[in-house]
């Protein structure tokens, strides 16, 4: 029996951060999450992180399962719920980096009253939505950031709804870090992650990630390849500008760029000076 020689590849240049043992991913062909994956591991990469250090909360939904392809500690939480357990491990393990991956509609809907009081408070999250105009786990449906007139499972006709600013949003409820790109900026979402990973305070990105599978079939977009060339067609960064102010038009144009970078105290800093400032005035007091 004649045995061909084999070439041996060198081990993928992010293998010390995902597991390999996971690949090949279960992500529909042409969807951008994978691509969000490797821009995070890559600002992990590039910010040489201790990955003991990090804990990736993720909810339900296509993005929820991004967490489980990172070696590090995880949560893959109920619908709505990845906030208030970032939360929770934030304010007991204050000195951990926790990253927080997430759909538009588990973000957004569901959610949506989570975001604004972990913004509000200005906890130490980075805040990662995966934003693909719909609910791509269960069917297409229209969610809280599907464009006017759009076409999805439950709005056939054309979408009535006015979807959310998602930047605007969150800088409105108190964001200290607010930025939007899509997967075809690949490098520009890396450098945005890693000052969003070191920027004290909850940052959020919104990421605009095709579904070819549903909202880019229903609505005749095209491949994802066509998706892809639409974002770079419509895109036009211009960070600085205000929030609302940072129009997101399938059919026009595409604002994208870093929106927000301000101080102000942050949430578990302030609970444990009270906490710490409260026990020595009890041991003061016996």
């Amino acid at each position: 029996m004649i045995v061909s020689d084999l070439q041996v590849l060198p081990p993928h240049n992010l293998h010390d951060i995902i597991r390999e043992d996971r690949l090949p991913h279960i992500l529909c062909p042409g969807c951008g999450i994978g691509i969000v994956i490797g821009a995070i591991a890559r600002a992990i990469k590039e910010l040489n992180l201790d990955l003991s250090k990090i804990v990736i909360v993720s909810g339900i939904g296509c993005s929820g399962r991004a967490s489980m392809y990172f070696k590090t500690d995880a949560f893959h939480t109920t619908h709505g719920r990845a906030l208030p357990l970032a939360t929770a491990i934030k304010i007991a393990r204050p000195e951990l980096k926790v990253i927080v991956i997430a759909g538009d509609g588990d973000l957004f809907a569901i959610g949506g009253n989570h975001f604004i009081h972990a913004a509000r408070r200005n906890i130490n999250l980075t805040v990662i939505c995966i934003n693909n105009f719909n609910y791509g786990m269960t069917g297409g449906q229209e969610g809280p950031t599907t464009p006017i007139k759009s076409l999805t499972s439950t709005s056939p006709y054309g979408s009535m709804e006015h979807p959310f600013n998602l930047v605007a949003l969150a800088a409105s409820a108190g964001a200290t870090y607010v930025a939007r790109w899509t997967v075809a900026h690949v490098n520009l979402l890396t450098k945005s992650i890693k000052r969003a990973i070191q920027k004290k305070g909850l940052s959020f990105i919104d990421v605009l990630s095709p579904c070819p599978t549903y909202y880019g079939r229903y609505n005749r977009i095209g491949t994802t390849l066509d998706i892809m060339n639409m974002y770079l067609k419509l895109s036009r960064v211009k960070s600085g500008i205000p929030p609302q102010d940072a129009i997101l038009d399938l059919h026009k144009e595409i604002i994208v760029g870093e929106f927000v970078d301000v101080e102000k105290p942050e949430f578990s800093e302030l609970l444990h000076k009270f906490v710490d400032a409260q026990s020595n005035k009890l041991n003061l007091d016996k």
